[in-house]
């Protein structure tokens, strides 16, 4: 295949239109990693401090400061928004569509910038923070929904991964406004970083005014023409021709075959096969958290200064640039060693990354130390945004059929929101000292590292290999190969539209039994036309 990623040979039509579509998608994962950066820092400046504070004085530099609890509400609600909205998520995609269903999560993220930008005390900050986040829970859902519905196979992890890229780019943004505006003593030092939020908006909502519908939300509304229409333009081919044609009767092929063989209710996605794909995309989702590199995020600049490092203002900026250089490897990767390599790859490398911090941290505390626990946490962050971060969004746009994605998406993407808000609120009172407090402090990434260990023993045991598969094929995929360690191996042999032509629509079909009767039936007419 050489170095570069390159278009499979027979392929038809041009993949820049959906490619550039795909990443523009993706920017609206800037509006997520831009709101946790900014609270982050505002957490830490100083008048933010003194103007939300209701008396309490923190013992550690003595000025007037939030306290754990309500630091930990204030961290954690935006979580618990996007599990609420990524549980809602499903329904808004499948009836306005997967198009429409952006603008509209969008204009609910605005609602809640409006509430912080204008508050100047905890309860309406922190209403903006739920409203903000049950914005992102809807757009965290809907966008992979929509990037792996519309990109080609060959590409579609990058693409879909670039949605992890677009969350540091906000990361980072956010950490450079928060460190120009930190040290303003009135309301512009918290204002300023949370109003930039509306650019990322307006941009995203402007797009998606202008963007073409999936071609498989379309079939699965029964809307051919428009379906056509839509997949000829993101393969920039006529309408009529064959390629568009036959991927489209493909794609309807599959769909119907799905449908035979059971619905799409809430029920029916926890049982067999789905049931498991489902277990499989919500515990990549919980592991992705449990992780841990979230708490650096949250909480980096008041973990950094508590643990003698001076200026973590400066320390948390370069995690954020470490976050998003070491991204661009594993959007290469994602597509060159596969799925499995590569979260194995992230998992061993943070396990022992954040064991060396735990114990560094924990023995020593000297400037030499301090410098190893900044290192070491750096390439924790390398570790994970280089599989991790984008590869569990990869994995569950890519494990569920046509006529329960939105749904199983959703599931998976509040659990993700879940574990967030869980350890969002939890880790103040898991790291810093203070009456009831644990002041695990360093020893915490303990924790995250005995995590990491169990995700590498469930990449091998769990994790199917999907690389280059159509969505279609993955179906075939788990319907043949029982055990994710043989996934390796598969090669896609079924194609819907013969299967359909010899299916009775029962819903005891087995896919294998009509594969053979389509070969069987593919044999006997090559004999007659003879």
């Amino acid at each position: 295949m050489g170095f570069l990623l390159k278009t499979p040979e027979e392929t038809a039509g041009s993949a820049t239109p959906a490619i550039l579509i795909g990443l523009f998608v993706s920017f609206g994962g800037v509006l997520f990693g831009y709101d946790t950066g900014t609270i982050n820092g505002i957490l830490a400046m100083k008048y933010w401090r003194k103007l939300f504070s209701t008396g309490y004085i923190n013992p550690e530099d003595n000025y007037p400061d939030v306290t754990s609890s309500q630091s930990s509400m204030i961290v954690s609600l935006l979580s618990a928004g996007t599990f609420f909205g990524a549980l809602t998520a499903a329904p808004v995609a499948d009836y306005f569509g997967r198009r429409i269903a952006m603008i509209i999560n969008t204009m609910v993220f605005c609602f809640g910038v409006i509430l912080q930008t204008v508050s100047t005390s905890i309860p309406l900050f922190v209403a903006g923070r739920f409203f903000a986040g049950y914005g992102v829970g809807l757009l965290s859902a809907t966008i992979p929904l929509y990037q792996s519905e519309t990109a080609p196979k060959w590409i579609r992890g990058t693409i879909v991964g670039a949605y992890q890229l677009a969350i540091t780019i906000g990361l980072l943004v956010a950490a450079v406004v928060n460190n120009a505006t930190k040290d303003r003593m009135d309301t512009g030092s918290y204002r300023i970083p949370v109003a930039v939020q509306f650019g990322w908006a307006i941009v995203l909502v402007a797009g998606m005014l202008v963007l073409p519908e999936t071609p498989r939300f379309l079939i699965k509304k029964g809307r051919h023409e428009a379906a056509s229409k839509a997949l000829a333009r993101l393969r920039r081919l006529d309408i009529n021709s064959p390629a568009i044609v036959s991927e489209l009767a493909e794609i309807q092929a599959n769909h119907e075959y799905e449908m035979s063989v059971g619905s799409a209710s809430y029920f029916e996605i926890m049982r067999g096969t789905l049931g498991k794909r489902l277990a499989t995309g919500c515990t990549v989702q919980m592991l992705q958290q449990l992780a841990g590199v979230n708490f650096i995020f949250y909480y980096g600049t008041t973990f950094f200064e508590h643990s003698g490092i001076k200026n973590g203002f400066l320390i948390t900026l370069i995690t954020n640039i470490v976050n998003v250089v070491s991204t661009f490897p594993g959007l290469y990767m994602v597509e060159k060693w596969g799925r499995r390599p590569l979260l194995l790859f992230g998992a061993v490398g943070m396990c022992v990354s954040q064991l060396v911090v735990a114990i560094v941290g924990t023995v020593a505390a000297s400037d030499v130390a301090n410098n190893v626990l900044i290192a070491f946490v750096c390439l924790d962050i390398f570790f994970f945004a280089s599989s991790w971060g984008p590869v569990a969004w990869v994995v569950t746009g890519e494990l569920f059929p046509l006529k329960a994605r939105a749904k199983c998406l959703s599931l998976t993407t509040a659990t993700n929101w879940l574990f967030n808000w869980a350890l969002a609120y939890a880790t103040p009172y898991m790291v810093n000292a203070g009456p009831g407090n644990a002041n695990l402090q360093s020893k915490v990434f303990f924790i995250w590292g005995g995590f990491c260990f169990l995700a590498a023993i469930f990449v091998y045991t769990c994790i199917y290999e999907t690389k280059g598969l159509s969505l279609e094929q993955v179906d075939e995929l788990y319907s043949k190969v029982p055990v994710a360690w043989k996934s390796t191996t598969f090669k896609p042999s079924v194609h819907y539209t013969d299967v359909r032509d010899v299916s009775d629509g029962g819903s005891d079909v087995d896919l294998v039994r009509l594969e053979a009767d389509a070969r069987v039936k593919h044999d006997m007419e090559h004999v007659e036309r003879a």
